[in-house]
């Protein structure tokens, strides 16, 4: 029975490991004509792009402005750091390169011959929009009309429409074209895996699917892949954590009773994370109005990350290119760095440990994060 006591002893400190959080340091960032549709309809239109593979160059810094990492801080051990990456925003930025193509491509499946977004009329609507893409088509079509033949009544499902089929668009266009990952990005990963510093990918949230996020992973090369973690939906499913929260497979190998304390313990943790995350942003709120689902998955995808990484979730760092990775990360005390992309370039990010631009040089590089110290 000397398992079942260790697995007694894990979901108590389960349900008591998570502290108050408390704020990270934080760092500031300084300053640095169309006629209306007349008809819709959907049909397939094939993507007429470049078929060229060659890679782009990549460079081992990055030149623009970041927030400042630097600070009294005492030097940390390789060994107590793991860095956590997103996809979207961080190992390349998706939506720089294909975004407004992937609109135009929905636009022309969708028989909406009066759409064209040029590159001035996409900066317009997301600097009006504030990079919110249900806003951007609903000013958009405001402007120019919508299509004659669409109700009133049903715009809302229109724009979701074109949003879904924008979104298998986008998955496309990176996955049929060889685009360039975010500079510097090789460098940081090799100078994380010299100094023996495990790097974990997290490919089981984000707006676009795991499959277009691991073939954006296989541009880093078969020989840095091999040395990676790539933390999907079913190693999240795997995990420890994630039988606990998910209730697959919690009860194996486990007598009902240990089955039920898991449960009750991961339960607790996610009540009390809740209650955590209101008190410090000052607001009265239930935890029926979190997101449970995607609350959990993106909770659930960072504790699994620091599982399969074998490193203290509060000693790793999350890189995030997303508000909802940097939230997960607030919930739980996991330290972050918010990475600056086109979609996010004016977004605040106040929860965030640092706020930097990019890779390598004056931006974010491994040496910077090993000088930092977290709690």
């Amino acid at each position: 029975m000397e398992t079942n006591a260790n697995m007694r002893l894990a979901f108590s400190a389960l349900s008591t490991s998570a502290s108050p959080i408390k704020q990270n340091p934080k760092f500031t960032l300084p300053s640095s004509s169309q006629k209306p549709c007349n008809h819709y309809h959907r049909r397939h239109h094939p993507l007429s792009l470049s078929s060229s593979r060659r890679r782009q160059p990549l460079i081992s810094s990055a030149t623009s402005s970041s927030s400042s990492l630097s600070g009294e801080f005492p030097s940390s051990s390789s060994q107590d750091l793991a860095v956590l990456l997103e996809v979207e925003g961080v190992l390349m930025d998706v939506y720089r390169l294909g975004n407004r193509q992937a609109f135009n491509l929905a636009f022309q499946n969708l028989g909406l011959d009066c759409a064209n977004w040029t590159r001035p009329i996409y900066l317009d609507l997301t600097r009006k929009a504030r990079g919110d893409e249900q806003s951007m088509l609903v000013l958009f079509f405001d402007r120019i009309g919508w299509p004659a033949s669409l109700p009133t009544s049903e715009k809302t499902a229109f724009v979701k429409s074109v949003l879904s089929e924008k979104g298998k668009a986008l998955e496309e266009f990176v996955m049929t074209n060889d685009l360039p990952l975010r500079p510097g990005l090789e460098n940081f990963i090799d100078d994380a895996l010299l100094g023996g510093i495990p790097i974990v990918i997290l490919t089981a949230y984000g707006n676009h699917g795991d499959k277009m996020a691991r073939s954006i992973i296989e541009q880093l090369g078969q020989e840095r892949v091999c040395r990676i973690k790539i933390v999907g939906k079913e190693e999240v499913e795997r995990s420890f954590y994630g039988q606990l929260v998910f209730g697959k497979g919690a009860s194996s190998g486990l007598d009902e009773q240990l089955a039920k304390e898991a449960k009750q313990a991961a339960a607790a943790q996610k009540l009390k994370v809740a209650e955590e995350v209101a008190s410090l942003l000052k607001l009265s709120i239930e935890l029926d109005d979190i997101p449970s689902e995607s609350f959990q998955k993106i909770v659930a995808t960072l504790r699994a990350g620091a599982e399969y990484a074998s490193v203290p979730f509060k000693n790793c760092v999350l890189i995030a290119g997303s508000q909802v990775g940097v939230r997960g990360a607030e919930c739980i005390g996991m330290p972050c760095v918010a990475l600056r992309s086109s979609l996010t370039s004016r977004t605040e990010f106040p929860s965030a440990s640092a706020v930097m631009d990019g890779f390598g040089g004056a931006d974010l590089t491994i040496s910077r994060l090993l000088l930092k110290r977290w709690s």
